[in-house]
């Protein structure tokens, strides 16, 4: 089962990862991120509301995952510790007790294993009246999980029997060693042109009792933006590697004529050798950070960073663009779960060679 489910990288990790696991249910707040896991993962019962309005059905559940919002906590933007979704880690543990599965999964910022609500969390799943879980908890860079992009994620696994999580550990660390890193080119370097079209179709579709926009998939995702001339002659300043500082003075604004240091990814462009930088929800904006492409003078597409954050092509997103890219930006990489999903499945069969 999955909570916060988003679009379903999670889940679509996990199960990449693991034959034996299978989604049978997710809960998702977001009318067009329930929508979007709904129509890529039908066998799953999806619940569009919050979690603190969902009421307990009879689901077997042997893992529950599940990444609570971390806006609380991340590096970036406003943060703060009274923000009201620091404390939706007390509705997985609610379900947690009302489910009973043997396996947790929790995927955060990095900034949450070190704050008073994960150690409040902490302390809940390792009491008996909710089963002895025993922790494992650890920070891991998907880029070495075989994920083009550097993002880096507080992982929590959890085991009920006991007796698990030194292997889950020593099982980890081993699955990432065989891991090959991976490239911007190995993944988007046939898209390596700027597209005419700027819209998604019209398409609709009615699901739940809504209207709502797609799905879209694949090409019908590779989109360009209406660049105004003077942005796209700042871009074709940016070399290798490059940011704002390599724009000339004379085609600065104001702002930044005033700040000539700090913030070196704003506009910078990428390398095809290298990761990417972490894909947020912006990413389609280059002044949010380093999202210029490797060579064109645009930013990363909507079918550019879902095929960095893992997606196939064939995934189906439901939304308008902003929604689409925020699902995106907001998707755990489905390799690191897939990860994961093999940490699990090895732990079970008792096959420890097989991985």
């Amino acid at each position: 089962m999955d909570l916060f489910s988003g679009a379903g990288g999670l889940s679509l990790g996990l199960e990449t990862g693991s034959q034996s696991i299978k989604t049978v249910a997710a809960i998702e707040a977001n009318r067009d991120a329930a929508a979007t896991f709904q129509l890529n993962h039908r066998e799953a019962k999806v619940y569009n509301q919050n979690i603190e309005q969902w009421e307990m059905e009879d689901i077997g559940v042997d893992i529950l995952a599940g990444g609570p919002p971390c806006q609380g906590f991340s590096s970036l933007g406003k943060k703060s510790q009274e923000d009201p979704r620091n404390k939706l880690w007390e509705q997985y543990v609610r379900v947690v007790a009302e489910t009973k599965p043997t396996w947790l999964i929790i995927e955060n910022v990095p900034n949450f294993l070190k704050s008073l609500e994960f150690q409040r969390m902490a302390e809940n799943l390792q009491n008996d009246w909710l089963g002895s879980y025993e922790l494992f908890s650890t920070i891991i860079n998907a880029a070495d999980c075989g994920v083009p992009q550097n993002r880096k994620r507080a992982i929590i696994i959890g085991h009920r029997r006991g007796g698990m999580i030194p292997l889950v550990e020593e099982l980890i660390n081993a699955e990432m060693a065989k891991v090959k890193r991976s490239t911007l080119k190995d993944v988007i370097f046939d898209l390596n042109y700027s597209p005419n079209e700027t819209e998604l179709g019209r398409r609709t579709i009615d699901l739940n009792g809504a209207t709502l926009k797609g799905p879209f998939c694949g090409k019908e995702l590779h989109l360009n933006r209406k660049y105004a001339e003077l942005s796209i002659e700042r871009f074709s300043y940016i070399k290798k590697n490059g940011n704002r500082h390599d724009i000339p003075d004379h085609l600065l604004p104001d702002c930044w004529k005033k700040h000539s240091t700090g913030a070196s990814d704003v506009m910078g462009r990428l390398d095809w050798e290298r990761p990417s930088v972490t894909i947020r929800t912006e990413f389609f904006k280059p002044e949010k950070g380093r999202y210029l492409h490797p060579e064109r003078n645009r930013a990363l597409t909507l079918l550019e960073a879902a095929r960095i954050q893992g997606f196939p092509d064939t995934y189906k997103w439901v939304g308008s663009k902003t929604s689409i890219a925020r699902q995106i930006g907001n998707a755990v990489p489905v390799h690191l779960a897939a990860l994961i999903g093999r940490v699990i499945e090895k732990c079970e069969s008792g096959d420890q060679e097989r991985f």
